[in-house]
């Protein structure tokens, strides 16, 4: 027997999810799916309450150049450098979706309702230009509920402190590692304590921290088919999620310290573990694997639109799926460590290549639009 979905079910999966304490943020964004209507429909139709973009978002949508038209004709008028002309772009774009979201910022006192837009990711080595960056990213954008997103590299982690102290709410990107997430959540912290040393209002600055989960499986999946043992292969797609749990178990320490508590009573607010990179991989595992398995009050899952529609479809929603599983989760990263898979090298090597992969994504949107700002100047000839 087949099941058919219905639009009160799908609406109930999505729905668990959210009761369960999770927020639903869309991991895409582009001029037509705000145009359209699109992003206005999931929010009222699929608990979507929040949006992210990356480099890579802004290069599908701009790239294929839909809805940007006229835009790019006026930028190739006036002459601007591609740089300028892509700004101009992502800016337009995070300002009109967060417009959409507004009503949801509203309601949740700034808890959602948030749209990131992340720093130039040529400058994820540079702290000042970063820290200058995320200051001129939260000028042009101009609404309270935008989100500047940070790489969590070395670099990244004192700007993130800066940052923060300035009054700017932040989305840390790119946390694969726990020390390193331990250490995004101590900049925050810090920022946090800058922040009223100088009498600002802490109420208003929020956070969250974005742990990356599929990357990790299919990093450490591939070195463990290599091995080919039946251990070896008994432990495929089990590596991310015990990180991730693991994440949130450290979470749960750091926000129960003295050092938070003192924050909170000052009006500041934790930041949130997200999720990030909840896309499967690899097709034979399940579709919702990486939501139906984070379930946890306090986080963020942030889904491409197939991820979405997925849950809303066949997610297994069944309750709170990770505070329980801290030991199995410490077993299971130790039988990979056992093996000679290396923890610290797989981590490393994927923050190194999120960047570059950030890196090659900027560049290549840069080159779109330098090529269509060509175009349309010699049309405006």
């Amino acid at each position: 027997m087949i099941a058919v979905t219905t639009e009160a079910t799908a609406a109930g999966n999505l729905k668990r999810l959210s009761d369960e304490g999770v927020s639903i943020w869309l991991d895409d964004l582009s001029r037509r799916r705000i145009e359209s209507g699109n992003l206005a429909a999931l929010v009222a139709e699929k608990n979507v309450v929040g949006v992210t973009t990356n480099p890579s978002i802004f290069q599908a949508a701009i790239g294929s150049g839909e809805g940007y038209e006229e835009q790019l004709a006026d930028l190739a008028v006036r002459g601007v450098t591609v740089d300028e002309a892509v700004r101009m772009m992502t800016t337009a774009d995070v300002r009109a979706a967060a417009d959409v979201l507004r009503p949801v910022y509203d309601a949740t006192g700034g808890r959602d309702g948030r749209v990131s837009i992340e720093v130039d990711p040529r400058l994820a080595h540079q702290t000042a230009a970063t820290v200058a960056e995320a200051r001129q990213l939260a000028w042009l954008v101009d609404r309270p509920n935008v989100m500047i997103k940070i790489p969590a590299t070395k670099a990244g982690l004192p700007a993130i402190t800066e940052v923060v102290a300035a009054g700017i709410s932040v989305n840390v990107t790119l946390i694969f590692s726990l020390e390193r997430y331990r250490e995004v959540m101590d900049a925050y912290l810090a920022g946090l304590e800058k922040a009223a040393a100088k009498g600002l209002d802490l109420s208003v600055v929020h956070s969250v921290a974005s742990f990356f989960v599929s990357r990790v499986d299919a990093d450490i999946d591939r070195r463990l088919t290599e091995i080919g043992t039946d251990e070896a292969l008994a432990l495929k797609g089990r590596a991310a999620l015990a990180n991730a749990r693991l994440a949130y178990e450290a979470y749960e320490q750091v926000f129960a310290s003295e050092r938070w508590t003192a924050l909170e009573a000052a009006g500041a607010n934790r930041q949130r573990p997200l999720w990030a990179s909840t896309g499967v991989k690899d097709p034979s595992y399940r579709d919702t694997l990486y939501v139906d398995q984070l379930v946890a009050p306090g986080t963020v899952n942030t889904m491409p639109e197939a991820t979405l529609d997925a849950t809303a479809d066949h997610g297994e929603i069944t309750g709170d799926t990770v505070t329980g599983g801290y030991e199995r989760a410490r077993t299971d990263l130790a039988a990979v460590e056992a093996l000679g898979v290396s923890y610290d090298d797989v981590v490393t090597r994927l923050e190194d290549e999120g960047v570059a992969k950030f890196e090659v994504a900027w560049q290549d949107l840069l080159d779109a639009v330098k090529k269509s700002l060509g175009s349309k100047g010699a049309d405006a000839e």
